[in-house]
């Protein structure tokens, strides 16, 4: 039998989290449902554990913090991540896992979608597909809803998966992983529903908006060093070429270069190209080492039992 875990992470869930758990609890009977209390100050654990979660403790705040406790903590088949705040449906929790087996998927991503203009804020929106659509010119996978927090998980994802973020990066974090190592994976339409009036947002749009832009630029330079050197590379080249060209034309007219500090310059330019040059393509083979390590890793990571072809 498929052992599922249901992980949500919460901080002060108090209204919400006893609604969310019922409804996982419904919706799959045979999970286990996990709550993570993340440094709460209300009754949110008390509150879980009386509606039948098994409720752990994570001291340090942040989401990132308690999904990663989570994923070395706890041994599952599948890993269903949702919010504690009520706003995911758990009714397509079924189906996402369904097509995770049926389909031999490490991920599949609720992908929301709302009715509801309180739902989901317009500057999230705007922000969500910003990113989305940056993603995929960086990496290549196409992601409709990026950061949505509703994921269905393969054992292999999650024990392969190097966590180190600390906070809403983490969809950011998954959705590299999965194209660094070109996992199999799919999104499915989720109704995505406004917050309880007594739950509060504890996404801060500017706040956290840069530090997800941070993180990204930071993959950028790790794992795709050949794209940011080349391109330091190639201005520092073409500023080269554009001090060199009129010093050279002189010299050959005139057979002097009367404008040393321009020429010292444009060989500072050079040399910065073939420097970075460089460095990117060595960057760029660690980049291909570290990737070809965690796919190893990642293979090296059993299937369920009743998963294995016989």
């Amino acid at each position: 039998m498929t052992r599922v875990a249901v992980i949500l992470p919460c901080y002060n869930e108090e209204a919400s989290i006893a609604m969310t758990v019922k409804g996982f609890r419904a919706a799959l009977p045979n999970a286990t449902i996990y709550v993570y209390d993340n440094a709460s100050t209300d009754r949110t654990a008390q509150e879980a554990k009386a509606a039948g979660a098994e409720v752990r403790f994570e001291g340090r705040k942040g989401k990132a913090n308690a999904i990663r406790r989570a994923f070395a903590d706890i041994e599952a088949d599948v890993f269903l991540m949702a919010d504690g705040d009520a706003t995911y449906d758990p009714l397509i929790a079924p189906q996402m896992i369904d097509q995770l087996l049926d389909s031999h998927l490490d991920m599949v991503v609720g992908a929301r979608i709302h009715e509801e203009k309180q739902a989901y804020r317009p500057g999230h929106v705007t922000g969500n597909v910003l990113f989305s659509r940056m993603f995929r010119l960086l990496f290549g996978e196409h992601f409709a809803d990026v950061f949505s927090g509703y994921r269905a998980l393969s054992r292999r994802f999650v024990k392969s998966f190097p966590l180190s973020s600390g906070g809403f990066e983490i969809e950011l974090e998954m959705a590299t992983h999965v194209a660094l190592l070109k996992l199999p994976w799919r999104e499915l339409p989720c109704l995505y529903s406004p917050r309880g009036k007594e739950s509060a947002s504890k996404l801060r749009t500017y706040r956290d908006g840069t530090a997800i832009l941070i993180r990204m630029l930071r993959f950028l330079f790790l794992h795709r060093a050949r794209y940011v050197y080349g391109f330091i590379s190639g201005c520092s080249a073409l500023a080269a070429l554009f001090l060199f060209l009129p010093i050279f034309t002189e010299y050959l007219n005139t057979g002097l270069v009367p404008r040393m500090p321009s020429l010292i310059v444009a060989t500072a330019f050079g040399l910065t190209a073939v420097v970075t040059l460089v460095v990117g393509l060595v960057l760029d083979a660690q980049a291909h080492y570290y990737a070809a390590t965690r796919r190893l890793l990642y293979l090296n990571i059993a299937l369920p039992t009743d998963e294995v072809e016989p």
